[in-house]
C-alpha cells in the first residue's frame, strides 16, 4: 500500500512538473529568441544582442499599438468592474423575474464563438456610428471581459458571510460605511482576481480587435499578426517579450497589493 501511494505521489509530481514546463517553455523560447543576432527567428539563439529591442522601441506602429492595448485594457477592466460587480450582487442577492435570463446574457460572451461575437458587435457599432473608434473598441472589450467579473464576483459574494454586514448595521453603521469598511475589504481579492482576468483577456484579444480596429486604432496583437505576414525577424520576439513583461507586471502588482494566495 505504501509503495502504491509513493508511486502515485511520484507520478502526480511528474505530471505536475510536465504541465509547468509545458506552460513555461513557449514564453522562455520567445524571450531567448529575442536576443539572437540572426535576422530571422531561431532557437537556440545565436549570439547575444539587444538590437531587436531597440528596433522595437523605435518602431512607431508597435509602440502606438502597445500604448493603445494597455490603455484599452485598463479602461475596459475598470468599466467591466463597475458594471459587473453590481450585476453579480443583484444576481446573488436578489430574486427578480428574468434573473436566469439576465445571468445567461451576461455570461453569453464566454460561450459564443468570438468570430460570431465580433460580427454581431461590428454590426451594432456600425449602426450606432461607433465602428472603428476607441469608444467602440472599449464597448467590445467590456462585453468580452464582463463575464469574468460577473462569475468571479458572484463566487466571492456567495462565500461572503452576511452576518458581518448585519453586525456592522446593528452597530449603527451607515450603508456606505458597511460597503467601504466591511464589504469591499473582504471582496478585494475577488476584485483583483477579476481585474487580472479582464486585463489579460482584453490585452491579448485579437479576434474582436481585428474586426473593429482600423486606421490608427490597431492593438498590439493585431499589429503582431499583421507584421508576421511579411516579416519573421526577432523584432517579433522582442515585442512579444514586452507583452510578457506587461502581463507579469500586472500579476506582480496584484501580488503586491493582496497576495495571490488570498485570491485562490
Amino acid at each position: 500500500m505504501l509503495g502504491r501511494q509513493a508511486f502515485l505521489r511520484a507520478a502526480t509530481g511528474i505530471v505536475r512538473w510536465c504541465v509547468y514546463v509545458g506552460l513555461a517553455l513557449p514564453p522562455l523560447i520567445v524571450v531567448a529568441s529575442s536576443f539572437s543576432r540572426t535576422t530571422f527567428l531561431t532557437f537556440p539563439p545565436k549570439g547575444f544582442t539587444l538590437a531587436w529591442y531597440w528596433r522595437a522601441a523605435q518602431s512607431q506602429p508597435f509602440m502606438q499599438s502597445l500604448l493603445l492595448s494597455t490603455e484599452l485594457a485598463i479602461v475596459a477592466t475598470v468599466l467591466a468592474l463597475l458594471v459587473g460587480t453590481p450585476a453579480a450582487a443583484a444576481i446573488v442577492r436578489r430574486r427578480f423575474p428574468g434573473r436566469e435570463a439576465v445571468q445567461a446574457a451576461l455570461l453569453a460572451p464566454m460561450v459564443v464563438p468570438l468570430v460570431v461575437l465580433a460580427i454581431g458587435l461590428l454590426q451594432v457599432l456600425t449602426w450606432l456610428g461607433l465602428a472603428q473608434t476607441f469608444a467602440g473598441l472599449v464597448i467590445a472589450h467590456v462585453v468580452l471581459t464582463l463575464p469574468y467579473v460577473v462569475r468571479t464576483m458572484a463566487a466571492s459574494l456567495m462565500l461572503f458571510d452576511r452576518s458581518l454586514e448585519e453586525a456592522a448595521m446593528s452597530l449603527r453603521a451607515r450603508p456606505s460605511q458597511v460597503i467601504r469598511r466591511v464589504l469591499l475589504p473582504i471582496l478585494l481579492p475577488g476584485v483583483l482576481s477579476a481585474s487580472v482576468f479582464c486585463f489579460v483577456t482584453s490585452f491579448g484579444n485579437i479576434t474582436l480587435s481585428a474586426f473593429l480596429a482600423r486606421g490608427g486604432l490597431v492593438t498590439l496583437p493585431v499589429q503582431i499578426f499583421t507584421y508576421v505576414e511579411h516579416s519573421y525577424d526577432p523584432v517579433l520576439a522582442a515585442v512579444s517579450t514586452l507583452v510578457i513583461v506587461v502581463t507579469l507586471a500586472v500579476i506582480l502588482l496584484v501580488e503586491r497589493l493582496a497576495g495571490l494566495d488570498r485570491m485562490l
